[in-house]
């Protein structure tokens, strides 16, 4: 896309990405899709987590998201918290510097405005914050695309995530309880749209590619196991390996009793932090059936999930591989997120709490799920098909939002 003065629109993209987590590189890939689908002519690079990672997979130059490299790292002594103070007035200054140099920037999904895992209000939401200050003072538009939302406790980070929401000039959510839980944090929400998860505008698997490990179109009673190095949230702090130890014991007792009943168990991870869960289980099952995939994409995950009877999973873009696949999935639920999606998905019965995992309950719930397995493809069918629909009215809203000198008469709304 070219606006009338002849120079290509430039787009920046922001976030956690390239850092290991596939959905958030899944979100980055669907609005990417949209771009080169929607504005080819767009000039696309990232500030980002993974630099290095997002080139070398999307074909875009990156920038490393903060000065400081060991910003993510406990700093305990004097000179990295030293570092690490610097690092925060550099990463003011270059955000600014890199947001100045764009017409447009997109925070695509992800959830960025909430904390519903460990999180310390200098780290990602203080780097949110300058982006959507440094947008609002340069005059660049910053688009918070179907993103995830909480109310947060803790003050810092709830101010930081208030006023960088409040200064974006388009706000989307992926749930109605994201945007349920930025009017409860004072963000006038009324012109503020629900959208499904960006991941749900990615591509499904082709028919070739949704068989068995055999190659067959059925599978042969396999389950997939979405893991997580899970510790609680930002309120967890202090019970943190209690809360890790319960969810770890209680999904080694799901497995084995899987494994007694012959099952085939595939073990799946949506972040390069989830390898340690799977070791622990493999050390703590010696079985043959039980295997882990390598997965380095959602599109690999979806392939894995496909090729599946059943899903059980606790990561949230874990749970929409398998929503999209139209295969049922029982989730294990840390965040209202999930059971947010399970219900717009319709299978809103199969929740179970991943703080308090109790494998006997876990396992009636599983095999409840499997006698209606038939019967929930066919609404996921339904309920895919909507979500498509729903995203694709979405990058039209966004078209009119942040391209409108180019394409659309519509003049910018700038989010209150």
């Amino acid at each position: 896309m070219t606006p009338a003065n002849g120079t290509p629109v430039r787009v920046g993209v922001f976030g956690l990405l390239g850092s290991g987590n596939l959905g958030n590189d899944g979100s980055l890939e669907a609005v990417l899709g949209y771009l080169r689908r929607e504005h080819p002519e767009a000039v696309v690079d990232a500030l980002c987590g993974g630099p290095e990672a997002v080139t070398a997979r999307f074909g875009i130059p990156a920038t490393r998201l903060h000065w400081y490299r060991g910003e993510y790292r406990t700093a305990s002594r004097a000179g990295a918290i030293a570092a690490k103070g610097l690092g925060k007035l550099v990463d003011a200054v270059r955000t600014a510097a890199w947001v100045r140099r764009h017409d447009v920037v997109i925070v695509p999904g992800m959830g960025v405005l909430e904390a519903t895992l460990p999180l310390r209000p200098w780290g990602f939401p203080y780097s949110l914050f300058l982006l959507c200050a440094s947008g609002r003072l340069l005059r660049t538009r910053v688009a918070l695309v179907s993103v995830g939302a909480a109310t947060i406790g803790n003050r810092p980070t709830r101010a930081l995530v208030r006023w960088s929401a409040r200064l974006a000039a388009y706000r989307s959510y992926r749930d109605a309880r994201s945007r349920d839980a930025m009017r409860a944090m004072g963000v006038d929400t009324s012109r503020d749209e629900v959208y499904p998860d960006l991941a749900f505008a990615l591509p499904t698997p082709p028919a070739t590619a949704l068989s068995g490990p055999s190659g067959s179109s059925g599978s042969s009673g396999r389950v997939c196991l979405g893991v997580m190095a899970f510790h609680g949230g930002n309120d967890d702090r202090a019970r943190a390996e209690e809360i890790h130890r319960r969810y770890l014991d209680g999904t080694i007792r799901f497995v084995r009793a899987l494994v007694e009943d012959g099952r085939p168990v595939r073990l799946l991870t949506g972040d390069d932090c989830d390898a340690p869960v799977v070791a622990a289980i493999l050390d703590a099952v010696d079985s043959p059936l039980v295997t882990a995939a390598e997965a380095a994409s959602l599109a690999d995950l979806m392939r894995e999930m496909a090729a599946a009877d059943t899903v059980v999973a606790i990561r949230y873009h874990n749970l929409i591989c398998a929503l999209k696949t139209g295969t049922p999935v029982l989730a294990l639920c840390y965040a209202a997120k999930s059971e947010a999606l399970m219900d717009r998905m319709g299978l809103g019965a199969y929740c179970h709490p991943a703080r308090e995992v109790d494998a006997d309950r876990l396992l009636e719930q599983f095999r409840a799920l499997e006698k209606r397995s038939a019967e929930l493809r066919h609404t996921l069918a339904e309920r895919n098909l909507a979500a498509a629909r729903q995203l694709e009215h979405q990058f039209t809203a966004l078209d009119a939002a942040l391209f409108p000198a180019a394409d659309h008469p519509h003049a910018l709304r700038e989010a209150p």
